[in-house]
């Protein structure tokens, strides 16, 4: 590392981060003659445009957001991806040495074009390609419920109480609950129809807004995309994944370091393991912590909502002696540790 530079982990965001209050974050953020920017937007319109889809300046532009529209996979995947890469993009390079990457569930496929194993335009076929067939060809769906009390610690008997409702829901035959992705103090449910139903009927209300299904998700990260990896592999060869050029943290809290892992394993991985087995984000969060021991954590946008999930895991890790919302909040108005890039004042802290 350079002197003076500061190590950061960067942590890519998913597929839930591009929402109404996002709306026109491209040119909010990047409207301003960039050419890195300005390049990245005209390719993916010109990709975009050449498959007969909506180009991703016109969905950013919109007067008015439409989850219909922007929410879906092949819009909402695109959309993220074009926002993240080009805030990675503009990180100051001479302030910050990327030390390792990292992502949440989609943000697994942007840690990927951030690390190298894919090129931008690599990195965007495989968002496109893998938001249009999970829009066409996904099945179930996923809800979101807290394990963490108000203070954004563990609550061990809400997540018993939690445990002994899906395993109830569970035993109806027609019922399929898996977990999908352990997102900091949120468990998020991949399930068929009647396990939706169920983890919406019989989960405890909490904090006034869960459980709540998320909308055009499919049951991501679980069996019921077991004939997702064929389709993904049959229109994604293995060519477009290359060496990573830094150390990348997966879905399971696995490492690829550059050199130590064939193309072929984090191609399979990537389409195949990762798309049918739970996402272990917290694990993931955990291991850049313990193995990197970075000076900070950035997340690109597009907004922050990662922001909480992050900090949630480390307070579960007591990670700088953080117990608590307030602790976090507290240290990050004297000196942030978690820099998103959604938010102004710690953007400006990047570029």
């Amino acid at each position: 590392m350079s002197e003076g530079k500061k190590t950061a982990v960067v942590i890519c965001p998913g597929r839930g981060t591009y929402n109404s209050t996002e709306l026109g974050y491209l040119k909010r953020y990047h409207g301003a003659p960039n050419p890195g920017s300005e390049a990245l937007i005209r390719n993916v319109d010109k990709a975009r445009e050449s498959r007969h889809q909506t180009r991703i300046s016109e969905l950013d532009a919109a007067t008015k957001f439409k989850s219909s529209l922007h929410g879906t996979g092949d819009n909402a995947s695109a959309l993220i991806y074009t926002c993240a890469m080009a805030d990675f993009k503009q990180i100051d390079l001479n302030q910050y040495d990327i030390v390792a990457v990292t992502g949440n569930s989609m943000g697994w496929y942007l840690a990927l074009a951030c690390a190298g194993v894919l090129t931008e335009m690599g990195g965007y076929d495989v968002v496109n390609t893998m938001g249009s067939i999970m829009h066409n060809e996904g099945l179930g769906g996923q809800v979101i419920y807290p394990r963490v009390d108000a203070d954004w610690r563990l609550d061990p008997r809400l997540v018993l109480k939690t445990e002994d409702v899906v395993r109830r829901i569970r035993q109806q035959p027609d019922a399929e609950i898996y977990p999908s992705i352990a997102l900091g103090g949120m468990q998020v449910y991949a399930a068929n129809d009647a396990g939706i139903t169920g983890l919406l009927n019989e989960l405890p209300r909490q904090q006034d807004r869960y459980p709540f299904q998320l909308l055009h998700h499919s049951a991501f990260h679980s069996p019921l995309l077991k004939h997702i990896p064929d389709l993904a592999k049959a229109a994604l060869g293995p060519e477009l994944f290359a060496m990573a050029q830094a150390p990348l943290i997966d879905g399971s809290g696995r490492i690829w370091q550059p050199g130590a892992y064939s193309v072929d394993d984090i191609y399979r991985y990537t389409l195949e393991q990762q798309i049918t087995e739970t996402y272990n984000f917290s694990k993931a969060i955990e291991v850049s912590l313990k193995e990197f021991a970075p000076d900070k954590l950035i997340i690109p946008g597009p907004g922050a909502s990662l922001g909480p999930p992050v900090a949630q895991q480390l307070i579960s890790q007591r990670w700088h002696d953080l117990d608590s919302k307030q602790a976090f909040q507290d240290a990050q108005q004297q000196a942030p540790f978690v820099l998103s890039m959604g938010l102004d004042q710690q953007r400006a802290l990047l570029i």
